[in-house]
């Protein structure tokens, strides 16, 4: 998905080793549709050649600042970017920063950038003793409280490595989504549940989680605090374990209960049934009659407990009578998909709410896309 199309990001390069991740770093944020201006300390300019992120970028790399007032013509009040985007960051430049310094290209585009108020993303990336040491962690937390979003660093072999890719570009896209979900508490669960049968077998479904993971990518973007009940993990999210349908019944209703919830995202494929557990394994070679027991619905008590503004997922286009009286019922909206769609990277679905019904197709990243969009 082109989810940057239209803006422009300053990637400003520090005199970090890690500056060696910059090039794929570039390529990602223009496959998401982003112009991507280079920025780069003389330190950083010492490790890689500016030529690299000028073939990254497609534009030439700004190693100082000349009579064009490049940090103005980007960073200043009316310029071409959208944010500012520093990674990587040394523990140097982000005490500069905290401090008010500025005496290199990055710290003058940073002073500039604060200055007019627009995104600014710093990522970390230095040994681990530094970044243990109490004026970095305080330099941090001062630029937090500006409400510069700080991606924190892979604590790795005693380096505070760079956050991966895919987190930075994440961030990148919160950072200029205007952010319509900042305040909002949102919870979802996700993917297959597992009902044992015996100490062996259990009794699941085709869910990948794909869906769920994809509504949780697409809320953190647009600012949301994400939590997420599933086997799984996913990036930038809470997660909460849960396999069985009663462990996600336990989870969810603590996160009610502890945390408040102001978005309830039932994308989960979870058990209507368990089977009587057997004890040990069920010798093989015979048949055998399995007894299975109808569970609770937790959308149900979550609608009760704390009265979220609620998304429901019914599989079947035969469901949509019974998708109306969810709707009915106090159900913000109803996603209704066909059985092809399960475990599956793309799929058709039906999004029903009281305004109307509409029909979305594409990847799951699209389709949550469309379901946010609906909410907002």
């Amino acid at each position: 998905m082109k989810t940057l199309s239209g803006k422009t990001v300053v990637l400003a390069v520090t005199g970090s080793i890690a500056v060696v991740e910059t090039v794929r770093l570039a390529h990602a944020l223009r496959r998401r549709g982003a112009t991507v201006q280079a920025v780069m300390t003389a330190a950083a300019a010492g490790i890689i050649h500016p030529d690299a992120l000028t073939y990254a970028t497609g534009r030439p790399a700004i190693t100082k600042i000349t009579g064009l007032v490049e940090h103005v013509l980007y960073c200043g009040e009316g310029g071409e970017a959208d944010l500012l985007l520093i990674a990587p960051a040394t523990a140097n430049t982000v005490g500069k920063i905290a401090c008010g310094i500025d005496d290199t290209t990055v710290t003058t585009f940073a002073t500039t950038a604060l200055g007019r108020g627009m995104p600014v993303v710093v990522v970390p990336a230095m040994h681990e003793s530094m970044y243990r040491h109490p004026g970095v962690a305080e330099n941090l937390q001062r630029l937090r409280s500006w409400g510069i979003d700080v991606v924190d660093p892979r604590i790795e072999e005693g380096k505070a490595k760079i956050a991966d890719i895919d987190t930075i570009v994440l961030y990148t896209e919160r950072a200029v989504s205007g952010r319509p979900l900042a305040g909002k508490k949102v919870l979802i669960t996700s993917g297959a549940c597992a009902e044992p049968l015996d100490d062996v077998r259990v009794l699941t479904t085709r869910s990948t989680g794909r869906m769920g993971r994809a509504l949780a990518l697409e809320a953190f973007r647009l600012g949301a605090d994400v939590t997420v009940v599933h086997a799984g993990s996913i990036p930038c999210v809470r997660n909460v374990h849960a396999t069985t349908a009663g462990e996600m019944r336990e989870a969810v209703l603590s996160v009610c209960r502890d945390d408040g919830v102001d978005i309830y995202v039932s994308a989960a494929a979870i058990s209507d049934f368990a089977p009587e557990r057997h004890e040990g394994k069920i010798p093989s070679g015979s048949s055998r009659t399995i007894r299975l027991n109808p569970l609770p619905k937790i959308i149900d008590e979550v609608m009760a407990a704390c009265r979220p503004v609620t998304v429901a997922f019914k599989l079947g286009w035969d469901e949509e009578e019974r998708a109306k009286a969810m709707l009915d019922a106090g159900v913000r909206m109803v996603v209704v998909n066909a059985p092809p769609a399960m475990g599956a990277a793309e799929g058709l679905f039906r999004i029903m709410t009281a305004d109307g019904i509409r029909d979305v197709s594409g990847s799951k990243e699209e389709v949550a896309r469309a379901i946010w969009s609906g909410l907002l």
